[in-house]
């Protein structure tokens, strides 16, 4: 697989450990990503962001953990949060 750029390839890794894990499996996060995709076709082309599977992905991935026991909203945020201070260049 080729990835644009190294969160897209973390992303798809963190989806892959959970669904090995069997915290969820890959048809319930599929039907989850076909309905982000398809909240963002439905936005009016105005209002939208621009196009990236990858945001999908991951909003998806994020419906997915704040619907289970596994993050809570509020944890989940923080941990974005805590990723989105780091210095650029230092995100692992």
């Amino acid at each position: 697989m080729v990835f644009e750029a190294p969160w897209q390839s973390r992303a798809f890794g963190v989806t892959a450990d959970l669904v090995e894990s069997g915290r969820f499996s890959w048809e319930d996060f599929r039907t989850r990503l076909i309905t982000t995709i398809g909240a963002w076709e439905s936005t009016d082309v105005h209002e939208r962001p621009p196009w990236d599977y990858y945001t999908c992905w991951v909003q998806a991935l994020e419906q997915m953990l704040s619907d289970s026991t596994l993050l809570d909203s509020s944890e989940l945020d923080g941990r974005a949060f805590t990723y989105a201070q780091r210095p650029h260049g230092h995100d692992h």
